[in-house]
């Protein structure tokens, strides 16, 4: 996300704020390192706080990306509340990847797009011979895409999907996509 805020931030000329590195998240029973959490409430004081600072100081519009689907998470960013400043939030990983992936499943956590996205933005973070495919089964994908799945199964490797069938070529692809729509969808302007 941040190198997404910065090339926008730079290509548009707009200010770009600190990317918040917490968000709202699903509780574990298995721990993950580095995993961790705030609450809704936590998230939607802190960013209405935030805006509402912004906001007297002069700034009338606000976009907010997010690549986390989490309801929860969801919820605390769509329901920030400004005086006059419009905010629009966007989902990067709700954008339609039809045609782009070869893994049906579309976006999962640590999936083919995942991978495929850090193969090109951070290669020396992504391990390929450690790549694990693990696909839901249909159950378990409707209960993960409706959230209602609060962790991922026993015997995930910690990811869901493809990514395997990632590259970097496709990564590249992938993020000049979402760059380019969310420039002309969001802001209304064609990437240079």
């Amino acid at each position: 996300m941040e190198r997404l805020a910065d090339d926008l931030s730079a290509e548009l000329e707009i200010l770009r704020a600190p990317t918040i590195e917490y968000g709202v998240n699903s509780a574990t029973k298995r721990p993950f390192a580095g995993n961790a959490s705030v609450r809704r409430k936590t998230l939607h004081r802190w960013m209405n706080d935030l805006l509402g600072s912004w906001e007297q100081a002069g700034i009338d519009a606000f976009i907010i990306l997010t690549a986390h689907g989490h309801d929860p998470h969801q919820e605390a960013l769509s329901t920030l509340r400004t005086r006059r400043a419009r905010i629009f939030t966007v989902d990067v990983f709700d954008l339609d990847f039809s045609g782009h992936l070869e893994d049906s499943e579309g976006p999962m956590h640590g999936s083919e797009l995942d991978t495929s996205l850090l193969l090109f933005l951070a290669p020396e973070l992504v391990h390929m011979e450690r790549a694990q495919d693990f696909v839901l089964s249909e159950r378990e994908r409707t209960r993960y895409v409706r959230s209602r799945l609060r962790a991922l199964p026993k015997h995930s490797p910690g990811s869901l999907g493809r990514p395997s069938v990632a590259t970097r070529a496709k990564g590249e692809r992938l993020y000049k996509m979402i760059r380019e729509r969310i420039a002309t969808r969001v802001l209304g302007a064609p990437v240079p």
